[in-house]
């Protein structure tokens, strides 16, 4: 009876584990950005980043993979495809300047990153015609 007994806990452990271990792999990915770009009033430079989703929170890391240096969003709910897998940075052209706007990791986005650089756009005087 012992023995049954053990191989009756045991298996869902393991189980567990081995699940925990696909989750932990499964949200981690990398993207590669060809232009330097600002997050979080910050300058990032072109090259390779990693985007890592906390699987226990509804957190989401940027890290650029030569500095780092990392920046952590909120997710939220985004997509209506529940079983929608794409990781992608979304980015606006402010004037030649690329700004984060958005980081989309499956079915959860986060919300606008870039509200208060175009609010500061916005305000800048713009000067057009003339003599």
């Amino acid at each position: 009876m012992k023995l049954t007994f053990t191989k009756f806990v045991l298996a869902p452990v393991v189980l567990a584990a081995a699940a925990v271990i696909t989750t932990s792999a499964m949200a981690e990915t990398t993207v590669n950005v060809p232009f330097k770009f600002t997050a979080a009033g910050k300058v990032c430079p072109a090259g390779s980043y990693t985007v890592k989703q906390d699987s226990n929170t509804n957190f989401v890391t940027l890290t650029n993979r030569d500095s780092a240096r990392s920046i952590t969003y909120i997710l939220g709910p985004g997509a209506v495809d529940p079983t929608d897998s794409k990781i992608a940075l979304k980015f606006d052209d402010l004037g030649g300047t690329h700004v984060l706007q958005s980081i989309q990791y499956g079915p959860r986005i986060t919300s606008r990153l870039d509200k208060k650089t175009l609010r500061d756009m916005e305000r800048e005087p713009q000067f057009t015609g003339g003599r």
